[in-house]
């Protein structure tokens, strides 16, 4: 029996009404984002078709890139121990370690201007001049070898040249040892760090994990290599196409774009006839070994940041890279290369430049 004064819809009846309701709403709302959408992407097409073209300008020199370049980016290494990197540091700019305590690592090594010194021929403790040009020490943990007759097989063999050298260093380990077990700084670091404290074993180690740290990452090549398209302009590029196609990378290759072979100077015409005063350091790996084939025979040099490393060769005779370009096309190569095509190829050497972090600036 219906109830006086109660409306004849049910609850239910009520309900439906509200639910079709608010289906009809939710079809507008739809339908006016709907529009909204096509409005804005219909004014947006220029923009879009960048884009797109742009992505596949990426994506096709990624392509071309792949993964068989003969140079690879430099990898920053995750294994360090930071108490031996910074006790490195402080003995590789102490003075100490030369014979007389006028000369450090650093000295020679200036890991402000590219890890070398500028000179043609260092000056050595007392004084002397060397009789071979520096090689930067920036990323000399990925040679094969070092020195530029290749004599050196490891970073710890490498540490004797120039400490023991009466052209450079003119010390000796003992010295060196006895020197830093009266510096207190010296005892408290190494007996925090090794069980044995101040040794000629543990002073080599703490400078190699150092000599591990100065790599210098994210080059605009490296960039590049990685996949950003824009990280070096096109003359660059132009560049690193004719740094292959002239056949310079065939010695230099690698994470070091060099580094890691030996090679003769002068492969096409006699480079130290024409030179003439040719000395024994001129001699290269002969030395090492003895062997005429290995006479002229040097280690071929890393290009990273080379355009900070002037001058070139052993004997620091290419004041420019320019000059260093033209000899290599000269006496390794035996062409003359366009001068407009060694512009680019400088262009390109100058995006091998990377990030120097050292010292308290690591």
């Amino acid at each position: 029996m219906r109830q006086r004064g109660v409306s004849p819809n049910t609850p239910t009846e009520d309900s439906a009404k509200e639910h079709w309701a608010f289906l009809v709403f939710l079809v507008f709302l739809l339908a006016l984002a709907g529009v909204t959408v096509w409005l804005s992407f219909s004014g947006q097409g220029d923009v879009v078709s960048a884009q797109r073209e742009r992505a596949s300008d990426l994506s096709s020199d990624v392509i071309a890139l792949g993964f068989n370049e003969p140079i690879q980016p430099i990898i920053v290494p995750t294994d360090l121990n930071p108490k031996k990197v910074e006790l490195g540091f402080h003995i590789f700019s102490d003075v100490r370690v030369s014979g007389d305590n006028s000369v450090a690592c650093i000295s020679c090594h200036d890991l402000s201007r590219g890890g070398a010194d500028h000179r043609a021929f260092s000056i050595g403790a007392g004084g002397v001049v060397g009789k071979i040009n520096t090689l930067t020490v920036y990323n000399a943990a990925n040679n094969i070898m070092w020195f530029w007759n290749g004599s050196a097989t490891s970073l710890e063999d490498q540490l004797d040249g120039p400490v023991l050298s009466p052209n450079e260093m003119n010390s000796d380990w003992d010295a060196v040892v006895t020197k830093f077990k009266h510096d207190t700084y010296y005892v408290s670091a190494f007996n925090e760090i090794y069980s044995d404290g101040v040794t000629v074993e543990n002073i080599k180690n703490a400078i190699v994990e150092f000599e591990r740290s100065l790599v210098t990452p994210n080059s605009p090549f490296d960039r590049y290599l990685r996949g950003d398209f824009y990280a070096i302009d096109e003359e660059a590029k132009q560049g690193y196409a004719l740094f292959k196609e002239y056949g310079c990378s065939s010695c230099h290759q690698g994470v070091n774009v060099g580094g890691n072979l030996l090679q003769v100077f002068g492969v096409v015409g006699n480079y130290f006839e024409d030179r003439g005063n040719i000395k024994e350091v001129d001699y290269g790996r002969f030395n090492v070994t003895g062997q005429e084939v290995d006479r002229y025979r040097f280690r071929v040099p890393s290009l990273r940041n080379v355009a900070l490393t002037a001058p070139y060769f052993h004997d620091g005779s290419a004041e420019t890279l320019q000059d260093a370009v033209y000899v290599m096309a000269k006496y390794q190569l035996g062409r003359k290369i366009p001068q407009k095509d060694v512009d680019l190829i400088i262009r390109f050497l100058h995006t091998l430049t990377g990030e120097m972090l050292y010292g308290e600036n690591r």
